[in-house]
């Protein structure tokens, strides 16, 4: 083999590496989203389903934004319908982008892909009813828009994810359906963004009001969804488009995203779950 084969070989080589660290950082942060999601189902299960089969409904209005609210009877039917509809979501979504069940258990994925996706499309209707048929208690006018981007996002990668399916058109149903659930996931991204900024600041919230109006509440509101959007952005641009460099790079940057995602699940278990279970 002369030199050129060896620089050759080299080039395949430092590429397969570089190919082989992308899938592991992504797969590592998967990981951690999806025990992090699933923590979330079983707080949603616990506590809103231990509440409810005790009659206790006036709980719910101390954990929710918009919670029950005497006499709505719509207004209320659709808190019950979002709390049941959060829980198959947040269970269910996670399972759609694992590899060996689309690949072994096609039925099942095609299935619970159909459920998850008319889920995603009823919970964001009944979002988009509970933030703007009631008054804005939490999170102002400035919430209330915010939220509602998400839910468009949601309804509209929802269609895109149906659309290149029954197109076949597979890499891109692929990356429609990580971006439905990464928008879907806005709640819970919300949620351990918060914890990670409790953690960063040692046990403080700067920016933080109790209505959920500060500067730091606005920026969450949005970067709940457009944050995570956009990293994910550039992951496929590095997976698709990255050379060498790049693909490390994004390996590098989703591994400190992980610990980051891990320290903020952690905190909003201390915060938000473990206290109501």
């Amino acid at each position: 083999m002369n030199s050129q084969d060896n620089t050759v070989s080299a080039v395949h080589s430092s590429f397969k590496n570089s190919d082989k660290a992308l899938r592991t950082a992504v797969t590592f942060w998967f990981i951690i989203a999806v025990l992090g999601q699933w923590m979330f189902a079983y707080y949603i299960a616990v506590f809103y389903g231990g509440t409810l089969m005790k009659g206790n409904l006036v709980a719910w209005t101390k954990r929710m934004i918009h919670g029950f609210v005497e006499g709505d009877f719509l207004g209320n039917a659709f808190v019950l319908m979002h709390i049941l509809l959060a829980f198959i979501i947040t269970f269910g979504g996670p399972l759609q982008l694992i590899p060996q069940i689309r690949t072994k258990a096609r039925l099942f994925h095609r299935w619970n892909g159909r459920i998850y996706i008319f889920t995603a499309l009823l919970i964001s209707i009944g979002g988009l009813y509970m933030v703007w048929a009631r008054e804005a208690v939490v999170g102002g006018f400035f919430g209330q828009v915010a939220i509602s981007g998400n839910a468009l996002l949601i309804m509209i990668f929802s269609i895109m994810t149906i659309r290149t399916a029954r197109n076949h058109n597979f890499a891109s149903h692929r990356k429609w359906a990580i971006r439905t659930f990464i928008v879907v996931s806005g709640v819970w991204f919300f949620r351990i963004g918060f914890g990670l900024w409790i953690f960063v600041n040692s046990g403080e919230a700067p920016g933080s009001t109790q209505d959920l109006t500060g500067p730091f509440d606005m920026f969450l509101y949005l970067a709940n969804y457009l944050l995570p959007l956009f990293f994910l952005e550039l992951y496929f641009c590095a997976q698709d488009k990255g050379g060498r460099v790049g693909k490390f790079g994004m390996a590098v940057g989703l591994t400190i995203l992980t610990f980051l995602t891990g320290a903020g699940i952690f905190m909003a278990a201390q915060i938000f779950w473990l206290p109501n279970l």
